[in-house]
């Protein structure tokens, strides 16, 4: 994308979605500023990829990762939903484990995504529950990223994960983060609070480490891992979160978190950013959403 280059086909001062107005703030700021990436680029960016990301967190609470300067300026994370969100917005408020209560968002629709863009959230996360059943996941989550500068362990360890699961007759899914690694994520049935669910991945990524423990670990020091690939299990926890399948990442090129086959992994071109907000709509010209109709390969874990 070339720096100036508007992708925004709206006017600067709002967008109308339906019955949804949304006054559009500093549409021209650099969020991208290496790439020329503007506000108003973000902003149709979510606004375009909505109808492939929205089933993927439909129903779940949402972290905001903002970057109201851009991915140059200072970041942070927002939880509790400000006063100033219209009311359309539709919300949860939860118990909190330390104590007292939490009001979150649940995105439902486009001008939900549109809204949070137009707030420099370039990154939402999600739980890995849904707002109904908040304290019982219907995911699995391993956060699988290298240790090196080599990709091709971590490949191997997303398939290790894949096999093992499926072994006990689940359906693994594999994606790029967008970052610097894989994702590995398991639908489950929201049978079980976290804390089982949570032992359960444990186990099974203990046995993973043992039978290759020259390459994966469990060692949550880094300067302990002498190299090896953390089989991170421990977002699998209430509370903890994940990127949003086809969410941007605040790094140079706007990469974007992007569902594979698994067969996608054997190609030697692959890196965790190899599709960004200027070619992921290629890809899903030529290819539908590899996640599509994940829920329907839920299945309940034998704890």
């Amino acid at each position: 994308m070339k720096s100036g280059q508007r992708v925004i086909s709206v006017g600067d001062e709002n967008i109308t979605l339906g019955a949804y107005t949304i006054e559009v703030t500093h549409p021209d700021k650099m969020m991208y500023p290496e790439d020329g990436i503007a506000k108003r680029d973000v902003i149709e960016y979510y606004r375009r990829i909505s109808d492939v990301m929205l089933p993927h967190m439909k129903g779940r609470l949402v972290i905001m990762h903002r970057f109201p300067d851009g991915i140059d300026g200072k970041d942070f994370y927002h939880k509790e939903v400000p006063d100033y969100f219209p009311e359309w917005i539709k919300t949860r408020t939860i118990k909190l484990s330390e104590g007292g209560r939490q009001t979150l968002m649940v995105v439902e629709k486009t001008a939900d995504l549109v809204y949070l863009a137009n707030q420099a959230c370039l990154v939402p996360h999600i739980w890995l529950s849904t707002e109904n059943k908040v304290h019982h996941p219907n995911k699995i989550v391993f956060d699988l990223d290298p240790a090196g500068e080599g990709f091709d362990t971590v490949t191997m360890a997303a398939f290790m994960v894949r096999d093992i699961f499926a072994e006990e007759g689940l359906k693994p899914f594999v994606m790029t983060t967008g970052s610097a690694g894989l994702h590995v994520v398991i639908p489950i049935k929201p049978t079980h609070d976290f804390d089982k669910v949570r032992e359960y991945v444990r186990k099974r990524a203990q046995v993973l480490a043992d039978r290759e423990p020259q390459k994966l670990t469990l060692e949550t020091h880094k300067e302990k891992r002498r190299g090896r690939i953390f089989l991170d299990y421990l977002r699998n926890a209430c509370g903890q979160t994940s990127v949003v399948p086809y969410a941007l990442r605040a790094l140079r090129g706007a990469p974007v978190a992007t569902p594979l086959d698994w067969d996608e992994l054997h190609d030697s071109d692959l890196t965790p950013r190899s599709y960004t907000l200027s070619s992921i709509f290629r890809r899903l010209g030529n290819k539908e959403d590899p996640w599509k109709g994940m829920a329907r390969n839920a299945r309940t874990l034998n704890v």
